[in-house]
């Protein structure tokens, strides 16, 4: 590499992040290399580029114009990258890929197998499990999540659908137990002697609350008694089906049950509630050809077969 580009992305990464740690998470090496490429860049170009105490880090007035034309520099260097990449019109070699168990066994495994029979020289690995992964511990490319993203500074998210929910029972269940016509006679079961009970969603110890949009757009949660707590969202299925109790369940899952009747609606909803997915990356400035493919490919495939029965 030309002594002059030797440093160049570690500053801008640093920049960017806010941190010297930050940096490198991202750019997947120690912060110690972090900080020997800066202080090597500092002194070939004989100044600081920023302002350092043991809390804060900050550009100083020559850091900010040299961020500017590297940053500018860098993004040249993507774009030349990325259409050496994509001129090569061949999507090849592995993408490791994680998704939730149920989503990624019925819905976007068979996704990616029609991708790969598309392009005979890609290589998948695909992990199955409901749990949240680290992509840069695990050696992962992308991974699809469900709901609100936590570490988005560390991330690029690209939305490919919602997860739908309807409250849905077992005909027998309703008949037995009564059949609550909407959100505030669902709540008001919470305090009266016979409530209604759930089976529910639960992972490392906690339980999902069910979330409602009121007829004021509000959000609306409920929590009833539950015999059964378990992190398998087809454990869910089947306990509903025999009438175990109220389910809330992707629309997506509940679809064939409710078209044979074996489950129907317990109540139309004001305003459906849902949970976005987006299929998420580690943060870096450059996307190899085959990720990106497989990335469109959801986003464009995905969202159909999620839609609300």
């Amino acid at each position: 590499m030309s002594q002059r580009l030797q440093g160049i992305e570690e500053f801008v990464a640093a920049v960017e992040a806010g941190s010297f740690a930050l940096a490198a998470q991202r750019l997947h090496v120690t912060r110690s290399a972090v900080a020997k490429s800066i202080a090597r860049l500092e002194a070939r170009l004989n100044t600081r580029l920023f302002l350092r105490t043991t809390r804060s880090q900050s550009l100083t007035e020559e850091g900010h114009g040299y961020y500017e034309r590297c940053r500018r520099a860098l993004a040249e260097l993507d774009a030349a990258e990325a259409v050496t990449d994509t001129a090569r019109s061949t999507v090849a070699g592995l993408v490791r890929i994680s998704m939730p168990a149920m989503l990624g066994r019925l819905k976007v495994g068979p996704l990616l197998l029609a991708l790969a029979r598309r392009h005979p020289a890609l290589s998948l690995e695909l992990a199955f499990s409901d749990r949240r992964v680290d992509l840069v511990e695990e050696g992962l490319d992308l991974a699809i999540r469900s709901g609100e993203l936590a570490d988005t500074s560390e991330l690029v998210a690209r939305p490919v659908g919602v997860q739908w929910m309807v409250l849905c029972a077992a005909p027998a269940y309703l008949a037995e137990r009564g059949h609550p016509r909407g959100i505030e006679a669902l709540t008001a079961s919470q305090t009266s002697h016979t409530p209604h009970e759930a089976v529910l969603y639960a992972r490392d110890g906690q339980v999902s609350t069910w979330h409602f949009h009121g007829a004021d757009g509000r959000l609306v949660d409920v929590t009833l008694p539950s015999r059964l707590r378990c992190d398998s969202a087809e454990v869910l299925l089947e306990a509903a089906i025999g009438g175990m109790g109220l389910a809330r369940l992707p629309a997506w899952l509940a679809a064939d049950a409710l078209a044979a009747g074996t489950l129907v609606r317990v109540f139309e909803e004001p305003k459906p509630f849902g949970f976005e997915l987006n299929v998420i990356r580690s943060r870096s400035r450059y996307l190899p050809f085959k990720t990106r493919v497989v990335i469109d490919w959801l986003a464009e495939h995905l969202p159909p077969l999620l839609a609300v029965p």
